[in-house]
């Protein structure tokens, strides 16, 4: 242990540090943090007394438990326009292929925030951004792809870096041009995609815009080839990749996304025995998405017994975007992983903390409490931590802390 003092100690409630296979629970424990890293965590009572009594700033909790600082690992927070008559037309009994398909859903995404101005997005996407961070979201993934040429999807994922400077959020980045295919290029999908491959993704690459690539693989959007050549380019950019697979067929995405050893793999109502299997020998994260279930009104759930089976690592995340998951709160999202897939609230939290870390490659600086942790953790005044899959608001986090020190949440 390094002589160098501490400088401040969050103490006198229960830690979840999601250590280990569960929660990793600590009844009554002790944070310490120096240069915004966690460097000593466990029990109170274990706590080296020398070290307290040097500590200049101590906060005594009062109850209550404190988690790592939640992880929405896939967004698509930063848009324009409002497609509520969209909800409407599905009310109505549309679906949401015959929506896209009639040139509504992303592609009506697409011509607002291609009109909108750098500063019009970010106004309209903060709040979006604030909402996450008000119940304890402190990294949040934000996804292109509602640009579809160079300019917006520079455009969009300036406004990400924008809305992480602004509010004090980590924010990863994904390049998510092969999202749909532009107007502009219609019937020309193999020159949207050269588009995507020669220009988009070794721009963003130069400029250090995107963290990842994604894609969207699915009949409404790109073939497997089509996204193989974009993963490909990603490889040789030295940018790793995560994709929207198996969402309303099998296309066998899921093994697609194993086979570049993909982040993670998103959606997944339709992927098959042998995509988990392939997802399991990568490391390949399954990230489940029940607002767009819920919101779509789909009724075939991905393969949960089989991720568990097969040792594959399951987060949750918001899908926040303007179509398919119109939802904002992280907290509703951890009540629908358990209602709607299932999970149990251990799975949940989990999902939304160390998993959700692995699925952003994060896994060596967040998601969990531990010793050379960056320190981001939540404080809330709640009975116990399944209470925040059994709400479905309640309580918010009484201290958000993100790099070691607290933040006043608007």
């Amino acid at each position: 242990m390094s002589d160098k003092p501490w400088d401040r100690i969050w103490k006198g409630a229960g830690l979840v540090t999601c250590e280990g296979e569960g929660l990793g629970l600590i009844e009554q424990g002790l944070i310490a943090v120096r240069d915004n890293e966690i460097v000593w965590v466990g029990a109170e009572v274990d706590a080296p007394r020398d070290k307290i009594a040097a500590t200049p700033q101590i906060v005594s909790l009062n109850g209550g438990w404190v988690f790592p600082g939640l992880i929405d690992c896939h967004t698509h927070l930063v848009f324009g326009g409002n497609r509520a008559r969209e909800f409407e037309m599905r009310l109505e009994g549309a679906t949401y292929e015959e929506i896209a398909r009639a040139g509504g859903g992303i592609l009506s995404t697409v011509k607002a925030t291609r009109a909108a101005s750098e500063e019009e997005l970010f106004a309209a996407s903060l709040p979006r951004a604030r909402d996450l961070l008000r119940e304890g979201v402190t990294t949040l993934e934000i996804k292109s792809g509602y640009g579809l040429d160079l300019q917006s999807e520079i455009k969009m994922l300036k406004v990400a870096r924008a809305i992480g400077a602004e509010l004090g959020l980590t924010i990863k980045t994904s390049c998510l041009a092969a999202h749909a295919l532009p107007p502009e290029y219609a019937g020309r999908a193999g020159d949207y995609i050269d588009l995507i491959c020669s220009q988009i993704l070794p721009r963003l690459a130069e400029e250090g815009l995107a963290d990842a690539v994604d894609g969207f693989c699915e009949g409404i959007a790109f073939s497997p080839d089509e996204i193989a050549r974009v993963f490909e380019t990603a490889k040789d950019l030295g940018l790793p990749v995560k994709l929207h697979a198996d969402q309303l067929s099998d296309l066998d995405g899921a093994a697609l996304a194993a086979s570049f050893d993909g982040l993670s793999a998103d959606h997944l109502e339709y992927t098959n025995p042998k995509g988990v299997e392939a997802m399991a020998r990568a490391g390949t994260v399954a990230v489940l998405l029940p607002g767009a279930f819920y919101t779509l009104k789909e009724t075939r759930r991905p393969p949960i017994e089989t991720f568990r089976k097969e040792g594959v690592s399951m987060a949750l995340a918001s899908d926040c975007n303007p179509g398919s998951s119109p939802i904002s709160s992280l907290r509703l999202i951890l009540n629908m992983g358990c209602t709607l897939f299932g999970l149990t609230p251990t799975e949940a939290l989990r999902g939304v903390t160390v998993n959700a870390a692995k699925a952003l490659g994060e896994s060596t600086r967040k998601g969990r409490l531990a010793v050379g942790m960056d320190a981001d953790f939540c404080h809330y005044k709640i009975g116990a931590p399944a209470d925040l899959c059994y709400w479905m608001s309640g309580a918010r986090p009484d201290k958000v802390v993100m790099g070691g020190g607290e933040i006043t949440v608007l």
